[in-house]
């Protein structure tokens, strides 16, 4: 594994082989209790192929149930639906595959919603599609796509996205990209002139194919899934980056391969917990923050909306959502929603909590 500064310079960091598995890993073991949906998304308008791919929330303070959650089709472009599922705005951007949220605060004080996605329609040039999102009517103000690669990097394709809180004076956010190859760009975003601007700022890389991050504000940590191997977490403050496992493919952690979506939950009493899409046997597994001990695994199934399965992106926010979502929602893409294309499944995170005992 190598990591490199933005300087260019390589240096020296952990060896794969502490978070390496094989075919010859025992299978899971941990049981997986069943949580039911409580809502789902019109299904994606791309039919009969692998299109709906990972989820984003923003939660409304003033109206909860007002919250809106943000969906892409991959082959496509990007939806905004309300909770109650119903698509509020659609932006053809084309080939777009994983997408956060950010609200950031502009040079006139004034804050924004800041949408962003990793950009697949250029396989030579890795970019980032840009967004404002318009709480007040669900719609989506295309703002382009930005390149953010120094020259003489290899050409790779942008893959999984996740933003975290700008690390610099004068920046909206941190934005990450993760490539096919595993390496993981990070750049500033700033804003100029009304226009947003991605500048790269350093890099590190895991052997194998990623996808799945999610940034930790709260601890500067970046969570990162290697889709074959585990999950690593990396201190975004050190002065080196270096990836450090936190869990791995495997019986013991209750990891099915591919490891795809993660997501964070902070409750304001300070407890966290990371969750991944265990994609091989269509379940989710929760480590507590921090360390990453096991504490359980889920399915989403039951109830009159049916399961997940083989899912790739997932979200969780907490907070009050409205009635339906009084503690929080967690967000998963269902890779098989026959008869209809593909769509993103809502369950209420107290149902979850109350599954996995996790109070």
């Amino acid at each position: 594994m190598i990591v490199k500064q933005g300087s260019g310079a390589l240096l020296p960091a952990l060896l794969l082989g502490a978070c390496a598995t094989t075919s010859e890993e025992p299978a899971v073991r941990l049981p997986a209790v069943e949580v039911p949906a409580s809502g789902e998304t019109k299904p994606v308008g791309t039919v009969n192929d692998d299109a709906a791919d990972d989820p984003a929330i923003w939660r409304n303070r003033a109206d909860p149930s007002a919250s809106l959650v943000l969906g892409t089709d991959k082959k496509a472009g990007l939806y905004v639906y309300g909770l109650d599922g119903e698509v509020r705005d659609f932006a053809a951007a084309g080939r777009l595959n994983n997408v956060d949220l950010r609200e950031v605060t502009l040079a006139s004080g004034q804050t924004a919603v800041l949408v962003a996605a990793s950009d697949r329609g250029d396989e030579a040039e890795p970019r980032i599609a840009l967004f404002w999102l318009d709480t007040a009517t669900g719609k989506l103000r295309d703002l382009g796509t930005q390149s953010f690669l120094a020259s003489g990097h290899r050409a790779m394709e942008a893959y999984g996205f996740c933003m975290g809180a700008p690390l610099g004076e004068g920046e909206l956010a941190r934005a990450y990209v993760v490539m096919k190859d595993g390496t993981v760009a990070e750049s500033a975003l700033t804003e100029a002139n009304g226009a947003i601007r991605a500048a790269f700022t350093r890099e590190i890389k895991v052997g194998t194919q990623a996808e799945g991050c999610v940034i930790d504000d709260a601890t500067q940590t970046l969570y990162l899934a290697e889709e074959d191997v585990g999950i690593w977490q990396v201190d975004l403050g050190a002065a080196m980056l270096v990836p450090e496992a936190l869990a791995k493919v495997g019986a013991q952690d209750g990891l099915v391969d591919d490891v795809e979506g993660l997501a964070l939950a902070r409750s304001e009493d300070g407890r966290a917990w990371l969750l991944a899409s265990s994609q091989g046997d269509s379940a989710y597994a929760v480590f507590t923050l921090p360390g990453g001990a096991n504490a359980g695994r889920f399915r989403i199934n039951g109830g009159d909306l049916g399961g997940t399965s083989e899912t790739d992106g997932i979200e969780v926010a907490l907070g009050d959502f409205g009635p339906q979502y009084p503690g929080g929602v967690f967000m998963a893409q269902d890779g098989d929603n026959a008869p209809h294309a593909q769509n993103f499944k809502l369950v209420a995170w107290d149902a979850i909590r109350a599954a996995l005992k996790l109070d």
